[in-house]
């Protein structure tokens, strides 16, 4: 049974008065509040927990409003608590009857809800505003028909979502796995000594003083660099041979070390392993090249931008209409996006009824496979045909250029995302929550289109 009163049950006047405050009802919390669908939302929340389990100790929409505040504002999960049970605002954004002056729920609740809820309940939110948005028609007028008439303009693109990482190199990389690999040694060597009264060496403070000398180092040269990675690298190949031993030790007891540091271990081995392969084969690539430790599914993704030729994070294949930003893809490996048109063209299809009248995209996205997809459905793109440039006059040249400039519609989105909301600082650690934090960002950058469309700045 889960605790929620409904949107139309809390009233505005009644929450003033037991406030005994006087509360502007042209705020933008409280404008707001009375806009959004929050009975569609709780249902959409509902589904992702069993009936089987008991009450649900937290109301729905505290935890819905509690992650727009949170991803409006930028806030961290503890001040986004702070802030709510500061501010009578946003409690009746929350739907509270009474102004509350404690938290009302952990912040560690945000962490178990972002495993729980995941990417697809933040996508259905979004989803829901859009089919609401009363000059999109819905997917039901879609019909039966098999060639659905074409209508509309389509905007795609591609970027990445950054994590919030330290900037990797690989011989930070390495100096980070020699440090774990000597706590695993200390932790393995408390229960070990009976049997091991001698704690193995690892020079621990000769390799971080190399370490130190080599980072500050303004201009180092390729050699010195790879003098002390080799060295760094040979600190790591021996500290992991003494855990082998240890851990060989304590075979006849219980696993000595717990998950956490198993799973180090591991990524910890696949780093060395990648690390020393391209020392040897002097090159700077390999296959699911490890550049956190902390985070092993984050890949370096190519992107050739100016002054950002390399990103770290997940690479998002991003739709734009009506306002609305969508994602269809979330890869946390380099991909080429010209395979997401046809997929972003069907979700447009599924959320309009209609196929778009014109996709407006980069070059990249001009293929054989995909002119010959939108050709048999009668789209058109924002390519120009092959073959002999054909002659326009001076209207269909203008049309032209004005369609590919209107392109940059979702190049503003995506800067909107990322400067306005951080979509370029996801600080989640694991993949899973990470892909529901972009889904969050995308969600209440598009609650800021649908605001708008009923004068509500937000």
């Amino acid at each position: 049974m889960i605790n929620y009163t409904s949107q139309y049950q809390t009233q505005f006047e009644d929450f003033s008065n037991l406030c005994q405050l006087e509360l502007d009802p042209n705020n933008r919390w409280i404008q707001l509040g009375a806009l959004l669908p929050w009975d569609r939302m709780v249902g959409v929340y509902a589904k992702r927990f069993s009936p089987n389990m008991g009450a649900v100790a937290v109301n729905p929409r505290w935890v819905i409003g509690a992650f727009i505040i949170k991803h409006k504002l930028r806030l961290s999960d503890e001040e986004t608590l702070l802030s709510i049970s500061e501010n009578p605002y946003m409690q009746f954004f929350l739907g509270l009857e009474t102004f509350h002056p404690t938290q009302l729920f952990s912040p560690t609740l945000f962490v178990e809800l972002r495993k729980r809820l995941g990417e697809d309940t933040f996508d259905e939110f979004s989803r829901t505003l859009i089919t609401l948005s009363e000059d999109l028609p819905s997917a039901s007028s879609a019909g039966n028909n098999s060639k659905p008439a074409v209508k509309g303009k389509l905007k795609i693109d591609a970027t990445v979502a950054d994590q919030y990482i330290r900037y990797p190199t690989d011989l930070s990389l390495v100096n980070e796995a020699r440090i774990k690999t000597e706590m695993i040694i200390d932790l393995l060597w408390e229960k070990l000594k009976d049997q091991l009264p001698v704690k193995p060496r690892t020079y621990r403070k000769v390799a971080h003083k190399r370490y130190l000398s080599q980072s500050k180092k303004k201009n180092a040269s390729k050699a010195s660099l790879r003098k002390t990675l080799r060295y760094l690298l040979n600190c790591v190949e021996r500290n992991l041979g003494h855990i082998e031993q240890m851990l060989d030790m304590a075979g006849g007891q219980a696993f000595p070390l717990s998950h956490k540091y198993q799973r180090q271990l591991w990524i910890i081995h696949t780093l060395y392993e990648q690390q020393r392969g391209m020392y040897d084969e002097r090159t700077r690539r390999c296959e699911d090249r490890i550049v956190s430790i902390s985070q092993p599914h984050v890949r370096p993704i190519l992107r050739g931008k100016s002054g950002k030729r390399v990103e770290f994070g997940a690479k998002l294949g991003l739709s734009l209409f009506g306002g609305y930003l969508t994602h269809q893809t979330i890869s946390w490996d380099a991909y080429n996006e010209a395979s997401d048109l046809q997929h972003q063209a069907e979700t447009y299809r599924l959320l309009t009824g209609h196929y778009p009248e014109l996709i407006q995209c980069d070059k990249i996205y001009h293929t054989n496979d995909n002119r010959t997809w939108c050709s048999q459905r009668g789209i058109r793109m924002t390519a120009l045909p092959k073959g002999p440039k054909p002659k326009l006059s001076a209207y269909e040249k203008r049309k032209q250029r004005d369609e590919y400039a209107e392109r940059n519609h979702i190049e503003g989105r995506i800067g909107n995302a990322k400067q306005g909301l951080s979509l370029n600082q996801i600080k989640a650690k694991l993949q899973s929550t990470s892909e529901t934090w972009i889904a969050a960002t995308l969600f209440v950058l598009n609650l800021s289109a649908f605001a708008a469309r009923s004068g509500v700045t937000f």
